[in-house]
């Protein structure tokens, strides 16, 4: 590859959506990283996502727009980025990020749709583009785009972290790490399944540890969950930055979530992590093991497990229906996740907490149990 530096190429990296997106690009930015290690990576996001990529050793700096920033805003900021690297990377089918990416690349590499969708004219802004496909995994999707520069790496994912990322309050004794809170109700598992699920782990030894953000809403609702438990639990919602909670997680002997990025970072921070699952397909957004997936996730199972990862889910014949819900909008109500017990979770809870006392977790053979 030609560029106004053969001695240190820069790349940019574009992920314009949420913080579960920017963590599953972070395989993406490690393998350009491992392939060109005097390359100078930038990396574009969101406002409020750039704390998932803080102490990233693989990134040089990292840029933030407003989460659906007005056009002035963008067009202030295109002549900062006009060919500036000697390619930009665009993680997504979108027409900002494409064009972006053809702003600031001599060579831009990016995903469109199966068989072009989404655009005629992107075949004019993308010198390189790769087509996404049903049923990949998100990791293994983004990797393409480096193996288009002829880069090929070991997917791992890069957690957040910091010179001092001991969390405040961190129980001394062992504990387990419950996330409740999706970013829409429709990933809601119901309240007493948490709290039955908080009342077993206790009776097992363990303290139990709530993690959450500082939105007034999100604490209402753990408040709803936690009002009426039969045991007390350590809530930090709000306490935490994201080295923080990488930490923390990562030395917790189990850690419960339901589908959001929180999940995501206990699956590659090592941590025998169970991820509830209801409308969403985890074959191509399930979270990533850490060393990798070796078997690709089933669309549908009771208990699905791969390395330190388990994934539960209640397989109604609808399932994955990948829908906002049974009503179709970000508020509604999941069937598929109201009748999931608790029985079946603290089964999955069990093991995971068994491979974490002789770590067979992180060799332990694929399975999955087919749905009933």
């Amino acid at each position: 590859m030609k560029t106004r530096d053969s001695v240190r190429p820069r790349f940019l990296v574009i992920v314009m959506r949420r913080l579960g997106d920017v963590l599953l690009a972070t395989p993406l930015i490690h393998a350009l990283h491992e392939g060109v290690p005097s390359a100078a990576i930038d990396v574009l996001v969101f406002h409020g996502t750039e704390g998932v990529l803080t102490g990233n050793p693989d990134i040089e700096r990292v840029i933030t727009l407003p989460p659906n920033p007005r056009a002035l805003r963008v067009i202030t900021m295109l002549p900062s980025l006009f060919r500036k690297y000697d390619c930009a990377f665009s993680t997504q089918t979108g027409d900002r990020p494409t064009f972006l990416a053809f702003v600031a690349g001599r060579r831009r590499i990016g995903l469109v749709g199966p068989r072009g969708e989404g655009g005629w004219w992107k075949k004019y802004m993308l010198t390189d583009r790769v087509h996404t496909e049903f049923g990949r995994h998100r990791v293994l999707e983004l990797l393409l785009l480096a193996e288009r520069m002829g880069i090929t790496g070991e997917p791992r994912m890069v957690c957040p972290s910091s010179a001092s990322s001991l969390a405040p309050d961190t129980p001394p004794s062992r504990y387990a790490v419950l996330h409740p809170s999706p970013m829409y109700r429709y990933r809601r598992w119901t309240d007493e399944g948490w709290r039955s699920l908080a009342k077993a782990l206790a009776e097992r030894g363990l303290e139990v540890v709530v993690t959450g953000g500082p939105d007034p809403a999100e604490r209402a609702y753990l408040d709803s969950i936690w009002k009426a438990a039969p045991t007390s639990v350590r809530r930090l919602e709000g306490r935490l930055d994201w080295p923080q909670l990488a930490k923390l997680i990562g030395d917790a002997q189990v850690y419960v979530g339901v589908d959001t990025s929180m999940t995501h970072l206990a699956a590659a921070s090592g941590c025998p992590t169970v991820a509830v699952y209801g409308p969403e397909n985890p074959r191509m957004m399930g979270p990533w093991p850490l060393g990798g997936l070796a078997e690709p996730w089933a669309p549908a199972g009771t208990i699905q497990h791969r390395g330190n990862v388990w994934v539960v889910q209640n397989p109604l014949p609808c399932l994955p229906c990948q829908q906002l819900g049974c009503d179709r909008h970000l508020e509604s109500q999941s069937r598929c996740l109201d009748e999931l017990t608790a029985s079946q979770v603290l089964v999955a809870v069990d093991e995971a907490i068994a491979g974490r006392v002789d770590g067979s977790h992180r060799g332990y053979p694929a399975s999955t149990r087919p749905g009933a």
